[in-house]
């Protein structure tokens, strides 16, 4: 299975949440890192110390971005599912990744993407 990480769970690693530690260090190779992910981590950053937290905690990662084809397709989602289901247009890019890779999205925020057709969903740890 390929893994695409949500900003949820790398702010819970980020703020030290044991549930999440364990889970990292249960796994034999890491799951692929959205940029849009490693750069609301840069965002949430207040000074220069944590945005050099954000940058140590994504290093190990391998960055995925969306493809024009990702993106065409995240603008379609958002489109139809904005209103209906409050898609965020963040999640709306993160999630085209996953399906565009074919990979499962690993997300404690199972209601932000479920409005989406195909995308593959799993919960790592309990919360």
């Amino acid at each position: 299975m390929i893994g695409v990480i949500d900003t949820d769970v790398m702010i819970d690693f980020q703020r030290g949440n044991r549930a999440a530690i364990e889970w990292f260090e249960s796994l034999d190779t890491l799951p692929l890192l959205p940029g849009l992910v490693a750069m609301e981590l840069f965002q949430g950053a207040r000074n220069s110390m944590e945005l050099a937290i954000a940058e140590k905690l994504t290093e190990p990662f391998t960055i995925v971005w969306p493809t024009p084809h990702d993106c065409q397709l995240a603008l379609l989602h958002f489109k139809t599912f904005h209103l209906s289901h409050s898609l965020g247009l963040i999640d709306s890019l993160i999630s085209s990744v996953c399906l565009g890779l074919n990979a499962t999205l690993l997300t404690l925020n199972h209601k932000h993407f479920l409005s989406i057709p195909g995308l593959k969903i799993s919960q790592p740890y309990l919360k």
